[in-house]
């Protein structure tokens, strides 16, 4: 016996969310024996948004009398459209995630990353806020119509510009399991996990500030080989008391949102750590303090209680970090296409070209350029955001454990 082909309805229930809707829903479904196809539903602000698309082998228009007159007994307004379009293929999965991050994300901006979509012909299948501080989050699930590399370049290079004139922070990542399987990520430390840069803050009891920070300005942008800039700058230590590393040590700052970042990456059984430039006796009392499970950095020679003004060692470079991600990757076991990398200089481009992610935070051009995500917010948990966890699950998590999130 042949099966009676079925009619696709499609059903909108929209009202003020409250238990039972979906029971009473779905009850005169099974009566009228209909075939779910699809279901979505949403809740914002209290408001539900309920579509149910179904197969209905036999008179689909009872079907949507029952289906009306059972809405109406639950104070819920319904639309069914029968003979509505089937599932396409072409929708099945979406083909990118976009995080668009602004403070705020007004609604012209917004407008102007849907309507730059539009012109791409990239299809927006679902929106939702992954935070509402210390930024507006929203992650975007969309579908490029002709998915190759050709449009996935295009859909980068727009929403770049995009991002710059309309002044918002657009992360662009394929969708698939290698954006859910992230499992290490190495931060950069001055100016990225922490606040300022160490070897100032040294330069700085030197007396040498200003010539210090010049010098690191030049190295960050690229206009200087790092190596070169790290002798001059710790020539510029020479004499400084040993004692001084630990006084500095005393004094940092750690970037808002670090201490969230880490622990929130630990939960979910991440690696995390740093590779620096920065020194290893200051780096080393950051790392037991966050608990991290791998560091890199330089270290100062010092000699009888005073620096010498020379470093000890191989110099941790730009192609040394680099190198470093790739020792730590292997380590751990951990494929570096499930590796993220954060930093915001010069010296970290290697680091975050080789890592399946990478990061350019607060970061100068020649870094913005290369990374995958550019964040312009000085709060590391944003990186939270582009990974894909939201702030409610870092609240609800931290609230498990007795932490409070205090809001000004």
């Amino acid at each position: 016996m042949a099966l009676q082909p079925s009619t696709p309805v499609l059903i909108t229930v929209t009202g003020p969310d409250k238990p039972g809707v979906s029971s009473v829903l779905f009850a005169v479904l099974t009566r009228h024996g209909a075939e779910i196809l699809d279901v979505e539903q949403v809740t914002i602000r209290g408001q539900l948004v309920l579509g149910v698309l179904v197969g209905a082998p036999e008179d689909p228009e009872g079907l949507q009398e029952a289906v009306e007159q059972a809405m109406a007994t639950v104070a819920m307004r319904v639309d069914v459209e029968v003979g509505a379009d089937p599932l396409s293929p072409a929708r099945v999965g979406s083909s990118h995630v976009l995080i668009v991050l602004g403070r705020p994300v007004t609604a012209r901006s917004f407008a102007e990353v849907a309507r730059r979509l539009a012109a791409l012909d990239v299809n927006i299948d679902a929106i939702r806020r992954v935070a509402d501080y210390p930024v507006t989050g929203l992650e975007l699930r969309v579908s490029v119509a002709q998915d190759n590399r050709d449009a996935d370049t295009a859909l980068r290079t727009a929403l770049a510009e995009v991002s710059v004139r309309v002044g918002l922070d657009i992360a662009v990542e394929r969708e698939g399991l290698t954006r859910r399987a992230k499992r290490l990520v190495v931060f950069d430390v001055d100016s990225t996990l922490i606040q300022g840069e160490v070897i100032e803050m040294l330069a700085e009891r030197a007396g040498c500030g200003a010539e210090v920070a010049e010098i690191t300005e030049a190295a960050m942008r690229g206009e200087l080989d790092f190596a070169q800039s790290l002798e001059r700058r710790v020539a510029c230590l020479t004499g400084l008391p040993e004692s001084v590393l630990d006084e500095v040590a005393d004094s940092i700052e750690l970037m808002p949102g670090a201490r969230t970042t880490i622990r929130t990456l630990k939960r979910l059984g991440f690696r995390c750590g740093v590779v620096s430039g920065g020194f290893g006796r200051i780096i080393d009392r950051l790392a037991a303090d966050l608990h991290l499970d791998f560091t890199v950095a330089n270290h100062l020679e010092v000699v009888d209680g005073v620096i010498t003004g020379k470093v000890r060692g191989e110099i941790v470079d730009r192609a040394g970090k680099a190198a470093a991600l790739r020792r730590f990757a292997e380590k751990f076991d951990v494929p570096l296409a499930q590796c993220v990398a954060v930093g915001d200089g010069a010296n970290d481009i290697d680091m975050l070209s080789t890592a399946g992610l990478g990061v350019a935070f607060n970061a100068k051009p020649a870094l913005r350029e290369v990374a995958d995500t550019a964040l312009s917010h000085p709060y590391l948990d944003v990186v939270l955001f582009v990974l894909g966890v939201t702030r409610a699950e870092v609240e609800a998590a931290d609230a498990a454990d007795g932490l409070e999130h205090p809001r000004p």
